[in-house]
């Protein structure tokens, strides 16, 4: 199955709302300032943000296409294109972050966003990458479910998983992991945190000891800090950027349940104001449905445009 059909698959609630959508508001109705502001209300709604409603009513008002004498597909372009224009100057390449030896990433976000998982998916899709040397690090010591998890995924790909007992501090245990990295010169070390909410200043300030403490064997770690986003939530995901910004630099993000959610515009709305990289797409809760960004299919998905 090619990248885009898993997007389309994954994507398609959010493809049907907007498909649909769209053909309502431009082929069924004359193309006046009522329509057009409709259709900003439409997108508002479909969690692409204020900003980019509006230039989008804007690109299509500023064209000199007629929906009632044009193929839908010509139509869609302009939006698809808006999309992929927007987004692929943040795609994430993997391949550059094995510069370091271990490349360290710790993984970010509040409860209940998949982390776990998507670690493990993570872990999955780099050590396919010349059969490179997983380290996973089991820093969330308050969920003993996180930790079997996490040792489950290990099992799967053949990583070495550096665990702790439950309750243990987060950072001895991360740093343990980093330590265990370097001696065993592995390529990639993984750090699972606990969920964190965005509110809670000490859970924050314990994520910032984190990679404080790491520094102490490396200035220069981590290397990466992900965060992990749920589609489902709309727009809180601005409002956790916002927040774990403020403690870290966030060097990606990872969009979880993308498939469980008709809003999936969020991701628009999120590069838009915010510009970070963006690294993977969560698409369903099979271990291969966490699939790189591809920005041009990603919106091609979206929009259901097999040819564009």
């Amino acid at each position: 199955m090619s990248i885009f059909d898993k997007f389309k698959l994954g994507l398609s609630k959010s493809s049907k709302n907007l498909s649909s959508g769209l053909n309502n508001l431009i082929f069924k109705k004359k193309i006046d300032m009522k329509t057009l502001d409709e259709l900003e209300d439409f997108l508002i709604e479909s969690d692409v943000g204020v900003e980019c409603a509006a230039e989008l009513c804007e690109k299509f008002s500023n064209t000199k296409i007629d929906p009632s004498n044009t193929n839908k597909n010509e139509v869609f372009k302009i939006f698809s294109g808006y999309i992929s224009n927007i987004l692929k100057p943040l795609q994430k390449n993997l391949e550059n972050i094995i510069k370091n030896k271990p490349s360290v990433i710790l993984i970010a976000g509040v409860n209940g966003v998949g982390k776990t998982t998507t670690i493990g998916k993570l872990g999955k899709i780099l050590s396919k990458e010349n059969k490179k040397n997983i380290v996973f690090c089991a820093a969330d010591t308050f969920r003993a479910a996180a930790v079997a998890q996490l040792e489950v995924w290990a099992n799967k790909i053949n990583a070495t998983i550096i665990k702790s007992n439950e309750g243990a501090d987060p950072a001895s245990v991360a740093y343990k992991a980093l330590e265990y990295a370097k001696k065993e010169n592995s390529d990639y070390l993984i750090i699972d945190t606990a969920g964190r909410l965005q509110n809670k200043k000490n859970l924050m300030d314990e994520f910032k000891k984190i990679a404080t403490v790491l520094k102490k064997i490396d200035p220069s770690v981590p290397h990466e800090t992900f965060l992990i986003l749920d589609a489902t939530t709309g727009q809180s995901a601005i409002n956790q950027v916002e927040e774990f910004q403020k403690i870290s630099t966030i060097t990606g993000i990872i969009m979880t349940k993308l498939d469980g959610t008709a809003k999936g515009g969020i991701l628009l709305a999120l590069g838009k104001k915010f510009k970070l990289p963006i690294v993977a797409l969560g698409v369903g809760e099979k271990e291969d449905d966490l699939h790189l960004f591809d920005a041009e299919q990603y919106a091609n998905a979206l929009l259901d445009q097999t040819t564009l």
